[in-house]
């Protein structure tokens, strides 16, 4: 059987927030589980922000040039234990804060983070790893301006998945730590403890919390009309002129 969650296995987990970063551009995050929608909202966030004149540089978790691959095969063989899997994951978000989010933030881009390292807080700690451990292994990311937690009861995240994907995912079911030899069991044990950790980490860093379950058009304006709040609060604040006008960019591997 998988661990429950070790959160109070360490007195100290984290100080929260950490220093703002001192970039000019702007690093949105949209997390929450898996199914809840939230690759949906950064494409039709992304595409907003082109429309109102902003580069925007789009940024999917697992979507290392460097990494992907070797984390498909691993997982492929059911091959990886706890460490490896929060090691693989933290070097795929290395690469990517190297190559594209830390240069497009020198460049005053607007950066979409679909996912961040918040989904490793939750699931790596799930898979039975030290929360401090976890958020020490980060340490080396940019802390975002803005995070949106797309939220969604358990039971309407399963009725969604299956009736748009078919089925349940092998990993999203948590299979490969054992919860339970039923498919549907083991997705409602596993998510339940990621939906415990996003819960706990919403007022330890800021989270911004999304009802998942409203129609995309009604989620979308929740995310732009905070968006727009951001950038115009630093552009008011600012004697430069605002984000620059370029050519959007995204990472396209899953």
């Amino acid at each position: 059987m998988a661990k429950s969650s070790n959160r109070n296995s360490s007195p100290s987990v984290s100080n929260g927030r950490r220093p703002a970063h001192p970039y000019p551009g702007k690093l949105i995050v949209i997390e929450g589980t898996d199914g809840v929608g939230r690759s949906t909202q950064a494409e039709l966030l992304q595409n907003w922000l082109a429309v109102e004149g902003y580069g925007a540089v789009l940024t999917e978790w697992k979507s290392s040039e460097l990494i992907f691959r070797v984390i498909d095969k691993a997982k492929s063989k059911n091959a990886l234990n706890t460490i490896t899997f929060s090691l693989l994951y933290a070097t795929d978000l290395a690469d990517r804060s190297h190559n594209l989010i830390l240069p497009a933030l020198r460049a005053g881009l607007v950066v979409i983070a679909d996912r961040y390292y918040y989904t490793a807080f939750a699931r790596d700690v799930v898979r039975g790893a030290d929360p401090a451990w976890v958020r020490k292994l980060y340490g080396f990311a940019v802390e975002p301006d803005l995070i949106f937690y797309l939220k969604m009861p358990l039971e309407s995240l399963l009725r969604r998945i299956i009736t748009t994907r078919g089925g349940l995912d092998f990993y999203e079911s948590g299979r490969d730590i054992g919860m339970s030899t039923d498919l549907y069991q083991s997705f409602k044990l596993y998510q339940s403890q990621i939906l415990f950790e996003y819960e706990h980490m919403v007022g330890e860093y800021h989270f911004k919390v999304v009802n998942a379950g409203d129609p995309i058009e009604t989620v979308q304006k929740v995310l732009r009309t905070s968006v727009k709040e951001l950038l115009n609060a630093d552009a008011a604040t600012a004697s430069d002129p605002p984000t620059p006008k370029l050519r959007q960019a995204r990472s396209t591997h899953r």
